[in-house]
């Protein structure tokens, strides 16, 4: 990080000051608004699920707001996620005779957790999520009424599912909302360097780069990339941080953790790196489970990055079917157990020789699940369609015998309602691996969320760690933050954990 520091302090034209714990040499000292290029109410890293709910609800307030992006394409990884998320006592829940509390959530979540979840973090997602959806259908996104869904680890269905299958359905909508809006400003290709601190440590802006031309070959743009033009810009309410996680820092996440090759693919959008968690750190705030690294056992190895498989895989294969190991033809996890665990079985079968599980599921639990799901994989042929279970095992090389034994033995439990691998057989509404076409596709896990950050109260406020009392001037919410799902996070809770931190630190600023 040296070399980022030199250049940061060739930008401020000043010596920096450490007599303030929070005035570390990572940041830029500045007493005056007079001294910024511009000058905004609030400054906004990043235009995810975080970012551009914050964004609304500071412009609700009539705060002009700068909202940036390094990216040239808006919207970061909320764009191309499956844009599922959890919403404990939603009331598609009671309508439909879901039996779900607080409790239940908090004791899923820490069940994938192993328990070092920070429960506080959790209570704000029960109480506001359904503040949420107002939010969004407030801003023309559409919330689907017509499907609840359940996924891995979950043991009650909250899941309001996405009408296409990826995060532009609420994306576009929030991001066409704020640019009509005449307090606030977008900009993508701004990267942001360095948070701007006055003398009492407050963090009053941001040192950045304008014209910034993102270089996915570099480890850590952060260190090396050092493009664009450098301007300060003044934030008088307070600075949020909404720029997501390091799963594509490829040199940062493997100092986390030295297991993880530099070559693992990631779920995530190229831009996914650590230099503005760097920053954050860099100037005090205190770190939570950076070394807990989330892969997301719903992969396709035959597409790259997230792809548009994982949400037929989740929905309708893992709920309604089935993962069997190529070799043996037999199930070797419950379809339904939490992403950790379920990662852990899929690295002991793929092994060294790329023998990648098959997921199966048949036209019955196609139609259960949005349709949207299975229409780009089918023209892709990520998934494939079959007319037999034989055609199917002869496909994958898999024996038709250990199959339709395997097959077998999966419908006799879900009559029965009992399973031997633990599938809580509640949740298949009855449906067999029985109905023709059957789909399937291979199934691998990939580097998909980066558990730690910044450790945040439960107003956004982002937290010192030589105070232990919030940063002044500095929110926080999403991936870049840690805290609210510990060692591994449920599907569908990263997105709510996003839109209501998001929301939340907009109301506090």
């Amino acid at each position: 990080m040296i070399a980022s520091r030199r250049n940061l302090l060739k930008l401020a034209g000043t010596a920096l000051v450490g007599t303030a714990a929070s005035t570390a040499f990572g940041a830029v000292q500045r007493s005056s608004f007079k001294n910024f290029d511009e000058t905004y109410d609030v400054v906004i890293v990043g235009t995810g699920f975080a970012g551009l709910t914050c964004a609304l609800r500071c412009s609700e307030r009539k705060l002009k707001v700068l909202l940036i992006d390094k990216m040239t394409v808006l919207g970061g990884n909320s764009l191309i996620c499956g844009d599922n998320f959890a919403c404990p006592g939603n009331p598609n829940q009671a309508k439909l005779g879901v039996k779900d509390s607080r409790d239940i959530f908090l004791k899923d979540c820490l069940t994938d957790g192993l328990g070092i979840n920070h429960t506080e973090l959790l209570d704000v997602i029960v109480n506001r999520c359904n503040d949420v959806v107002a939010l969004l259908r407030k801003y023309g996104c559409v919330v689907d009424d017509a499907h609840l869904g359940i996924s891995s680890g979950h043991s009650a269905a909250r899941i309001i599912e996405s009408t296409t299958s990826d995060g532009s359905c609420y994306i576009l909508p929030m991001l066409e909302a704020l640019k009509k809006m005449p307090n606030v400003t977008i900009r993508n290709r701004t990267k942001m360097d360095r948070f701007v601190v006055d003398e009492s440590g407050r963090v009053v802006g941001i040192a950045a780069r304008t014209d910034y031309k993102f270089d996915s070959k570099l480890a850590s743009d952060d260190v090396e990339n050092q493009s664009g033009k450098k301007v300060l810009y003044g934030a008088t309410r307070g600075v949020m941080l909404a720029a997501g996680g390091f799963s594509r820092d490829t040199w940062y996440r493997k100092v986390q953790d030295p297991r993880v090759p530099t070559t693992m693919d990631s779920t995530n959008q190229p831009g996914a790196t650590a230099g503005a968690l760097c920053a954050a750190l860099d100037i005090g705030a205190t770190p939570v489970h950076l070394s807990w690294l989330q892969f997301l056992p719903s992969c396709n190895p035959d597409e790259p990055g997230y792809g548009i498989s994982a949400n037929f895989i989740e929905h309708a294969c893992y709920r309604y079917g089935i993962i069997v190991n190529p070799k043996t033809g037999k199930r070797f996890i419950n379809e339904l157990a939490g992403r950790l665990p379920k990662t852990e079985a899929m690295f002991e079968v793929i092994g060294n020789d790329e023998n990648y599980p098959v997921a199966i599921g048949d036209a019955d639990a196609a139609a259960a699940v949005n349709p949207a799901f299975l229409k780009a994989p089918l023209e892709k042929k990520t998934v494939k369609v079959f007319q037999t279970i034989d055609e199917l095992a002869d496909a994958f090389k898999i024996d038709r015998a250990a199959l339709k034994a395997t097959i077998d033995s999966y419908n006799a439990a879900v009559k029965s309602g009992k399973d031997e691998l633990g599938k809580p057989m509640d949740v298949t509404k009855g449906i067999q691996i029985a109905k023709p076409p059957f789909y399937a596709g291979r199934v691998c896990p990939k580097i998909h969320h980066t558990m730690g950050g910044v450790l945040i109260s439960e107003k956004g406020e982002v937290i010192s760690m030589a105070t232990h009392k919030p940063i002044p001037g500095l929110f926080a919410g999403g991936e870049v933050t840690g805290g609210v799902h510990g060692a591994s996070r449920l599907g569908t809770v990263g997105i709510i954990d996003a839109l209501t931190f998001g929301m939340v630190a907009g109301e506090n600023i």
